[in-house]
């Protein structure tokens, strides 16, 4: 016996693969969810770099000590005030940080300028802060401005010009990366969000089709077995047969009402046209309605009879209850990439859709099945028949090499 050689892999081999893709994505999701953003506290371990000046200070090497302890005591209290009114909700986005930062640059260029030495390492903590404060376009100019002015205030009060291009430099890397690094921190907290929202929004959109399958399910379902139990009810005194059959109907529905609403639930229910215009050529009969039924054109989609069978669901389950009609026709012609579904009733016009206006689609059920299929590029139209009566008509368009 002969046997197909099948191009795809093997279905372990593609739960493996597709595992493995799973697994390097939920890694790198945690490693991101894992990144804890910088606090106030963060940047202020940076302050012992000022730890030569104050020896400096303490063993007398330092000119006029009472006034470089006062800028020691301003850079660090200023340096501090920064960071806090920058991480502080209330004041980030105020001119408070902004203020600090001027004000600390101010006591920056007086101590480098007039102890050079170890003061000169107070410019990497100054861009540090600016890195902090000054974000978008400003950022560069302002750190590449701080930078050429330290090196050249650092190469003239030491004599070094490649201490100048030392500080400069660390200055400008100092910078570049806290702004660097806080931006990162910034994107990770607004995927966070984005992931929670579309999580909701996830949510959200699996409700409404949740909430539209089972009105959809049981609003037809409960509408055949409340006519077909009328219908033995009426039979039972002077044709058992005929009410047992109806019971047996009643019964056979009920079974097929369980079975969609547990596929419903795992949300694998796929309508068929062919069946869904048998049950409604039985609920017509039922309640004492003729049926008349065309189709014409080619094989339709998958997807696109499970539309279509949700309208002739929602639309002979409101001639059924709400229109006191006495025929309904139900049309299906698809041509040229497009396939129309028309269901007509003879009965009391737009009152047989409780809740909707004429071509509005407002019902519940009506709304629900405009919007299945405005998303998949179709329409609906409600409104009085040509000849009185209620019209509801479903368009869809169908891909050529689907049809063929």
């Amino acid at each position: 016996m002969a046997t197909t050689t099948r191009s795809r892999p093997p279905l372990p081999a593609r739960i493996r693969h597709g595992w493995g893709q799973l697994r390097v994505t939920r890694s790198f999701s945690q490693e991101i969810e894992d990144l804890k953003p910088p606090t106030r506290f963060t940047f202020l371990p940076w302050l012992l770099m000022g730890v030569g000046a104050l020896s400096h200070l303490l063993q007398g090497e330092a000119a006029n000590p009472w006034l470089g302890g006062l800028g020691l005591l301003a850079f660090n209290s200023l340096y501090i005030g920064v960071v806090f009114t920058s991480f502080d909700p209330r004041t980030a986005r105020g001119k408070v940080p902004r203020r600090y930062l001027l004000a600390l640059a101010a006591v920056t260029y007086a101590l480098a300028i007039g102890y050079g030495g170890s003061w000169l390492v107070f410019f990497p903590l100054l861009s540090l802060a600016v890195g902090i404060v000054v974000r978008g376009r400003r950022m560069g100019p302002v750190l590449v401005a701080l930078a050429v002015s330290a090196g050249i205030v650092s190469g003239l009060r030491s004599g070094d010009i490649w201490e100048g291009v030392s500080i400069g430099y660390g200055s400008l890397i100092s910078g570049l990366v806290t702004a660097a690094m806080l931006t990162l921190f910034d994107a990770v907290t607004q995927l966070r969000a984005t992931r929670q929202e579309l999580a909701r929004n996830a949510v959200a959109e699996e409700r409404l089709r949740f909430s539209r399958d089972l009105h959809d399910l049981l609003g037809h379902t409960l509408s055949v077995v409340v006519v077909k139990a009328e219908a033995a009810r009426r039979l039972a005194p002077r044709d058992l047969d005929a009410a047992l059959a109806q019971v047996a109907d009643i019964e056979a529905v009920g079974r097929q009402a369980l079975t969609e609403i547990r596929e419903a639930v795992t949300g694998y229910r796929e309508g068929s046209l062919s069946t869904e215009l048998d049950r409604a050529r039985s609920a017509l009969a039922a309640a004492g309605i003729e049926a008349f039924v065309k189709e014409s054109g080619p094989p339709l989609p998958s997807q696109t009879e499970a539309l279509l069978g949700w309208v002739v669901r929602e639309g002979v389950t409101n001639v059924v209850r709400h229109s006191g009609a006495t025929s309904c026709a139900i049309e299906l012609a698809g041509t040229g990439g497009q396939v129309r579904l028309r269901i007509t009733d003879d009965g009391r016009g737009v009152n047989s859709a409780p809740g909707s206006d004429p071509g509005s689609g407002s019902g519940s059920g009506l709304k629900g099945l405009t919007e299945r299929l405005a998303a998949a590029g179709g329409s609906l139209g409600t409104g009085p028949g040509p000849r009185g009566g209620f019209r509801v008509v479903a368009e869809l368009p169908v891909e050529e090499e689907q049809t063929a």
